[in-house]
């Protein structure tokens, strides 16, 4: 009897802390910025999800044109629904550490679902262990994986429009709005 109590008790915990999480997640990446286990000098760290796009102008797989910042598509190209273009930092998934500049807007509908990165394919290929694939500007051989959790820090903030803080989903319009935020180094814990 008390196993089947302890199992209730977990499954009860568990669904408590999804809602928690999935209702955080909704309204942003991660309030606790230094929540982090890596190493170094930032000016912001967290958390969050990252998808990835290859946006080469060709027309192929529904991409766009040329990325917002002007820089045509390349390994460490990032889109940031909030931050400043040309924002620098790097990005950690298991262990494997890249780095990163914002140089596109989005995602868009995916950030009000707490998806606030979307990395280069190539960067995101490199990351899980997959392989970029020139025919379908995709990443093949991660099962199908569209989405990975990372940890971020922001290095140097971008001179442009966009919130100098923690991602916000594409619709508050943040990435439209001069944002004279702080610029203070944080420590990143080890």
């Amino acid at each position: 009897m008390t196993a089947v109590r302890l199992r209730s008790f977990a499954m009860l915990s568990a669904a408590a802390l999804s809602a928690l999480t999935i209702g955080a997640a909704a309204h942003s990446a991660n309030a606790d910025t230094t929540s982090t286990e890596m190493n170094g000098q930032g000016v912001l760290a967290g958390a969050t999800t990252a998808s990835y796009f290859w946006d080469d102008s060709s027309g192929r797989a529904g991409d766009t044109g040329l990325p917002a910042a002007g820089k045509p598509m390349q390994k460490g190209l990032a889109a940031s629904p909030s931050w400043p273009l040309m924002t620098e930092g790097y990005v950690v998934y298991q262990g494997k550490k890249l780095p990163f500049f914002v140089g596109d807007r989005g995602p868009g509908d995916p950030s009000s679902r707490g998806v606030m990165l979307d990395l280069d394919a190539k960067t995101f290929a490199e990351l899980t262990g997959g392989r970029f694939n020139p025919d379908t500007l995709g990443v093949d051989g991660v099962s199908g994986e569209g989405h990975i959790k990372i940890q971020y820090v922001i290095t140097k903030w971008g001179d442009g429009v966009g919130k100098k803080a923690a991602p916000v989903p594409f619709e508050t319009g943040a990435w439209q709005q001069k944002d004279a935020a702080s610029t203070a180094t944080v420590s990143v814990k080890k």
